[in-house]
């Protein structure tokens, strides 16, 4: 199987809602952005699939040697590609030069899995925020600069939308991240509702609870408006794929606050029909 193949399965394989957004770009960029994405799922299943700390540690470890030994010397695709061991970046590091992706993006993309294995709680927002801006904000700057940008307050709508999509998911997943022992909700805010951490941990369901969830996901509606209120009008059009996933995870959002968030036992999610359709209709009509 050649890089090409194998980013694009991973990437299709994943189920991810950013594949909807991929279908509408020209090759080239299609391409960049496929092999990207698996880059970040490749580094996001360390955390997620490897049971054992210690050697999830050694995953991590050796993604950080690899991104480094591929990027250093040489500064031309050629070398770049030749001198990778993984498919995956054997197909990323051709765009590289092409897109501006550089290796302290991919090193901050492994520092976001790395406090997966370090954390499992966030004492406050500022905390949860740089996370977020490691595995999600970093990921949006990369996209933005694949997408087609020519201002530079298009990264700051990159960054702020990428922020708006993790919080998303983390809503979603609450139940499946208590089944992990894990928390993403800030420690400041479940003390403010009132809602104890064994509380989530064993997915009890309470007024307190609904409350909390509500807070976040305001926080996250508001973090949509910020990040589209940034995007530089010069730029809409090119980054059409970033308003397709702002589309999708704000109508996923919409669904989680509708269902009074029954996110404990259940993972709300959008049919993949859907999915296409608010893409299709940001790239044909340019509304979310």
């Amino acid at each position: 199987m050649n890089p090409e193949t194998y980013v694009q399965e991973k990437a299709a394989a994943s189920g991810s809602s950013f594949y909807y957004a991929f279908l509408f770009l020209p090759p080239p960029q299609r391409a960049a952005i496929t092999a990207f994405y698996a880059f970040c799922r490749e580094v996001d299943d360390v955390v997620d699939e490897v049971s054992e700390a210690s050697v999830a540690q050694a995953k991590l470890a050796w993604w950080r040697t690899e991104v480094a030994r591929a990027f250093s010397q040489t500064q031309s695709t050629e070398g770049l590609a030749a001198k990778a061991s993984h498919p995956v970046l054997k197909a990323l590091l051709p765009h590289a030069a092409t897109y501006g992706i550089e290796a302290h993006h991919l090193q901050s993309i492994i520092d976001g899995c790395q406090m997966d294995l370090d954390q499992t709680r966030y004492l406050d927002y500022a905390g949860l925020s740089r996370y977020c801006h490691l595995v999600a904000g970093v990921v949006g700057e990369v996209a933005a600069r694949i997408f087609g940008q020519t201002q530079t307050q298009t990264t700051a709508y990159a960054h702020q939308l990428g922020q708006a999509l993790q919080l998303t998911n983390i809503l979603r997943d609450v139940g499946e991240d208590a089944m992990r022992g894990r928390i993403y909700l800030p420690i400041e805010d479940l003390q403010r509702f009132d809602v104890k951490a064994h509380e989530i941990l064993q997915r009890l369901d309470s007024p307190r609870f609904q409350a909390l969830m509500a807070f976040e996901a305001e926080r996250a509606q508001k973090l949509y408006d910020d990040a589209l209120a940034l995007l530089p009008t010069a730029d809409r059009r090119a980054q059409k794929p970033g308003l397709m996933m702002a589309s999708i995870y704000r109508n996923l959002l919409n669904e989680i606050q509708d269902s009074q968030f029954q996110v404990l036992h259940q993972r709300i999610a959008l049919t993949p029909l859907r999915k296409f359709w608010l893409a299709w209709k940001v790239q044909a009509l340019g509304r979310l």
